[in-house]
C-alpha cells in the first residue's frame, strides 16, 4: 500500500514541477496582473487627484472672498499636480514589478544553466 502512495507523490511531484512555467505565465501572470491592477486602484482612491480637480474652483475653509479663492485654487492646483504625479510614479513602480514577476523564473533558470555549465 506504501508503495503505491509513494508512486503517487513522486508523479504528482513531477508533473507539479512540470506544470509550474505554465501557471507562472498564465495563471500566475493573471493573478499578479489582477494584483498590480488592485494597487494601482487603491492608490487612485487614496490620492485622489480627480476628487481634487473636480474641487478645484470650491473655496477651501468656506473662504469665499477673492483672496481666499485665488489661494484655494493654487493650494488645490498644486495639490493636484503632486499627486498626479505621485501616481503617476506609483504606475510605473507596479509596472515594474509586474515586469519582475513575470521575468524572474526565467532568470533564475538562466543563472541555473549558466551555473552548471561553469563546473564543466
Amino acid at each position: 500500500m506504501w508503495i503505491l502512495v509513494v508512486q503517487r507523490m513522486t508523479l504528482e511531484f513531477i508533473l507539479d514541477i512540470i506544470y509550474f512555467p505554465v501557471w507562472w505565465f498564465t495563471a500566475g501572470a493573471r493573478h499578479a496582473l489582477l494584483f498590480c491592477i488592485g494597487l494601482v486602484k487603491e492608490a487612485n482612491s487614496m490620492m485622489a487627484p480627480g476628487l481634487w480637480l473636480k474641487n478645484i474652483f470650491v473655496p477651501m475653509f468656506g473662504q469665499w472672498d477673492f483672496q481666499g479663492r485665488l489661494v484655494s485654487f493654487f493650494m488645490r492646483l498644486g495639490n493636484v499636480i503632486i499627486r498626479s504625479i505621485a501616481l503617476f510614479i506609483w504606475v510605473i513602480v507596479v509596472i515594474f514589478i509586474f515586469f519582475l514577476w513575470i521575468l524572474f523564473p526565467t532568470f533564475i533558470f538562466y543563472m541555473l544553466i549558466t551555473s552548471f555549465l561553469s563546473f564543466t
